[in-house]
């Protein structure tokens, strides 16, 4: 795993934002999955100043994002098809039809996972993912557990992942109790991985991720047998 310690939360973001440029441009073609959270926010705030500067343009680009609440509507403000519309979208060239999020408003959630999944293959893998990491070592809605699933799938949240989550909602009542997610084989179809670290509060979760063998307790652990893993995080992360 290939490591780029940063300063502060804006040079991690600026360095991320780098990546992806330079992904585009070698590829303007390029299948890009995406995370949301508050840790890629700087990240999607870097791509749209690189694009109204006009050094970089989304107008061939498809994007693929990790996970969906479920049950939740788009219009819903917590949604993460709200998040990468209001941070990112929105702001860009992008053809909105190549913006793929999971249905949360899927009446078979089954059923939307395998679509999602056919989704991935139909586009020929991922190029470039974009990753954060929960404290629990969750990647996407991939819990800790003693199995883990390949395919993208719902899942029901960790009390943990619900509590980290409720910061957003009105109240934890109000997160949703289930997700659809990738898999860890779906993520692992991406040709590159950029996971991305900030703040002293994860840093149990990154040494656990450098320093654990593979765990499906500590799901970040697998990253370590992808072949072309970059960890970009702020220097508290591994103080």
């Amino acid at each position: 795993m290939n490591i780029i310690v940063c300063k502060s939360y804006d040079e991690m973001s600026l360095r991320a934002a780098q990546m992806v440029a330079a992904q585009m441009k070698e590829k303007p073609c390029s299948v890009i999955g995406l995370a949301t959270g508050s840790t890629p926010e700087g990240l999607y705030r870097q791509l749209v100043n690189m694009y109204k500067s006009g050094e970089i343009s989304f107008k061939g680009v498809t994007t693929i994002n990790l996970d969906e609440y479920y049950p939740i509507a788009p219009a819903n403000d917590q949604s993460y098809r709200y998040f990468m519309d209001h941070h990112l979208f929105d702001h860009l060239d992008i053809d909105k039809a190549n913006t793929h999020v999971p249905d949360g408003t899927a009446a078979d959630p089954a059923a939307e996972a395998r679509r999602y999944e056919e989704r991935i293959t139909d586009l020929g893998g991922i190029d470039l993912q974009i990753l954060g990491i929960g404290r629990n070592g969750h990647v996407g809605f991939n819990e800790p557990a003693q199995r883990l699933m390949l395919d993208t799938h719902i899942t029901d949240l960790t009390k943990s992942t619900i509590e980290a989550n409720s910061r957003f909602f009105a109240s934890p009542n109000d997160v949703p109790r289930q997700a659809l997610t990738m898999g860890i084989g779906s993520i692992f179809k991406a040709r590159r991985i950029i996971i991305m670290a900030s703040g002293a509060n994860k840093k149990d979760a990154v040494r656990a991720m450098l320093e654990r063998t593979v765990d499906t307790a500590f799901p970040a652990t697998i990253l370590n047998l992808h072949p072309n893993v970059t960890l970009i995080c702020t220097a508290d992360v591994l103080e």
